[in-house]
């Protein structure tokens, strides 16, 4: 039997203590596990595990007031209705708080079962990764979802110029074009159609487009369209055939930057295999310096 070293003994209370608080959250916040049934487990994985989290935001009397939670209120309006962000923004910092104290409940069991204290502040580093990663994952939701946009746009606004300069009228085409996909920018044009229908101006709806969009090139497309109508059905249709080629400019700006994007996501591999390669030598040797 191995002596007990000062540092088995910090490890022992630290992982207590860690311990400890995520089981008080887990009781304690068992009361709000209602809150959280029904979330996408492809967005927020094992989510009816949050309510850990969202005890520990009650306790720390959370306001989510401050510039950051503001900022990402706002990203949560656009992949939500606007009425759903105040409970949004709750269920991720939740996910945050729930994840970084269950991996950093990993962090004793982990060092008692290799031994090295390397270990043991790895695994608390990895839980501020997943305060950190869980914290921007909305954000890299956004970008994705901007990127899906304007790899669509092209196609849109080529679309609607060839019904416009065909003869067909705005809201026709609109609508058209609307069916005719499913993806984020098409499902955004068919609310604009429903707001249409349900009796607002085409020139209000399709701002209101553009600003749900978020994105200067469809904001700037959405402008144009709406100057368009002002001008009449005959200036529209040279408009958006100015805007098709401008957009085929963005669109192979996109293509050329998606492939410098995947040269350079080829980097993340290697580290990774380093990464794995660095730890499966370094655990061996800091174990036999410990023994």
């Amino acid at each position: 039997m191995s002596n007990i070293t000062a540092a088995d003994i910090v490890v022992f209370v630290l992982g207590l203590i860690i311990l400890g608080v995520w089981l008080m959250l887990y009781f304690r916040g068992k009361k709000y596990e209602d809150l959280f049934v029904g979330l996408d487990p492809s967005d927020f994985p094992i989510g009816d595990t949050y309510f850990v989290g969202y005890m520990a935001t009650e306790l720390l009397n959370y306001q989510f007031n401050n510039k950051q939670a503001r900022k990402l209120k706002r990203e949560l309006t656009v992949l939500y209705e606007p009425k759903y962000a105040d409970y949004y923004i709750r269920v991720i910092y939740s996910m945050q708080f729930t994840m970084a104290l269950t991996v950093a409940c990993l962090a004793a069991p982990l060092y008692f079962l290799t031994d090295t204290l390397f270990i043991f502040f790895f695994m608390l580093g990895a839980a501020g990764l997943a305060y950190y990663y869980y914290g921007v994952i909305t954000e890299d939701k956004i970008k994705k979802r901007n990127d899906e946009m304007l790899s669509d746009f092209s196609e849109v606004v080529s679309k609607l110029a060839l019904l416009v300069t065909s003869g067909m009228i705005m809201k026709e085409a609109w609508s058209r074009v609307a069916d005719s996909g499913d993806r984020t920018i098409y499902q955004e044009m068919k609310k604009s159609i429903i707001e249409m229908d349900n009796g607002m101006s085409q020139e209000d709806a399709l701002y209101l487009f553009g600003q749900r969009c978020m994105m200067p090139e469809i904001r700037k497309f959405a402008s144009t369209l709406v100057q368009g109508l002002d001008q009449g059905n005959a200036e529209l249709a040279p408009m958006l055939t100015q805007q098709s080629k401008e957009v085929w400019e963005i669109k192979k700006q996109l293509v050329r930057r998606a492939g410098e994007l995947a040269n350079n996501k080829l980097l993340i591999p290697m580290l990774l295999t380093f990464l794995g390669i660095l730890i499966m030598i370094m655990v061996p040797i800091f174990a036999n310096l410990g023994a």
